[in-house]
């Protein structure tokens, strides 16, 4: 039986652009009886940017209840909180001693921030602290501690997959044949999902739809969406439109085809706006009544958590000890 291995931070709303490239292929697995979901909210790298307790606590438990919103099963997915499982981080600390700093500094989120210093004319490790330039090697102690067989990523995470294999085989290589080498899997058709502004979905680029926004919100929020100048006459291209990428990610098969030949005859910007919202309002809005019950009882989301840290306890204990005995440890 396949492992699947994914994990959401919780900074911030989340928003549809995080539901259809990364926890609507994550459910989807659930729907086969042959792989085994590993789903949890990754609180601990949220640290870095979260400083405020009680908003950490509170996303902690919307991203909780999304995920069960949106139909996740704890009866078939071992749903868990990173921090309860303490084993984690002493794995991270193993890693980090086989990790070079060199496979550190090309990770794309320490390039990035090091590209904006240079830019900016400053020192390149402004704003830089060791949560972001060792994100990839607590991210790597998520996927190998539960032998992940398949990771569900977007595609600006791949590298990060990328880099949990290097230090599986390093480890292999070093310790004797210990864990599995991951892969990961992008829902190919929205990888990335496009925002209001047409870049890439992203809350550092406040261009994000909410996902479980109130209708009148969503609509307003798709009304905003970048189009070009053609006139409703004109042939538009869907490969090239934010809109239709977005729509195939809430349409039917069917729906999608049908949306593209009219892209090929011509359809007019605000036709095609109020498609996107009746297909993407249809399939949240019954999450979203469930999101807003769930989200009043916190104490049966923390429930529900604390089963799920039992559950990937049990295997993390054995997998560390096996870990410990291997480096020397025990």
């Amino acid at each position: 039986m396949k492992r699947i291995v994914t994990g959401i931070k919780p900074t911030g709303d989340i928003h549809i652009g995080n539901y259809a490239g990364a926890i609507k292929p994550a459910l989807n697995f659930m729907k086969d009886n042959q792989l085994e979901p590993f789903y949890f909210i990754a609180n601990m790298h949220a640290l870095n940017s979260v400083k405020d307790t009680d908003l950490l606590k509170k996303q902690t438990l919307e991203v909780a209840a999304t995920w069960i919103a949106l139909g996740l099963d704890p009866q078939k997915a071992t749903f868990f909180r990173q921090s309860d499982i303490p084993e984690l981080f002493e794995l991270n600390w193993i890693l980090a001693n086989l990790t070079s700093k060199g496979l550190m500094n090309r990770a794309h989120a320490y390039k990035a921030m090091v590209d904006q210093n240079n830019r900016a004319d400053i020192d390149m490790d402004t704003g830089v602290n060791m949560g972001l330039f060792n994100y990839p090697i607590l991210m790597s102690a998520d996927i190998l501690m539960f032998n992940a067989d398949v990771v569900p990523v977007g595609k600006d995470q791949v590298q990060h997959i990328e880099i949990a294999r290097d230090l599986a085989e390093q480890f292999n290589h070093t310790f004797g044949e210990t864990f599995k080498l991951p892969n990961y899997y992008i829902e190919k058709e929205v990888a990335v999902l496009p925002g209001l502004d047409g870049r890439k979905m992203s809350k550092s680029y406040q261009n994000t739809i909410p996902l479980f926004c109130k209708p009148k919100r969503l609509q307003k929020l798709i009304k905003q969406i970048k189009t070009d100048s053609s006139l409703p006459s004109e042939r538009k291209d869907p490969t090239s439109s934010p809109l239709f990428t977005m729509y195939q990610a809430f349409a039917t098969a069917d729906e999608t085809l049908e949306m593209k030949r009219r892209f090929e005859l011509g359809i007019g910007w605000g036709e095609v706006k109020e498609s996107l919202y009746t297909v993407m309002n249809r399939e949240l809005e019954k999450p979203r009544v469930k999101y807003e019950e769930l989200i009043a009882q916190p104490a049966e989301i923390e429930k529900l958590l604390a089963v799920g840290a039992e559950k990937a306890r049990s295997y993390s204990a054995k997998k560390l000890k096996e870990i410990k005995e291997k480096v020397g440890l025990l």
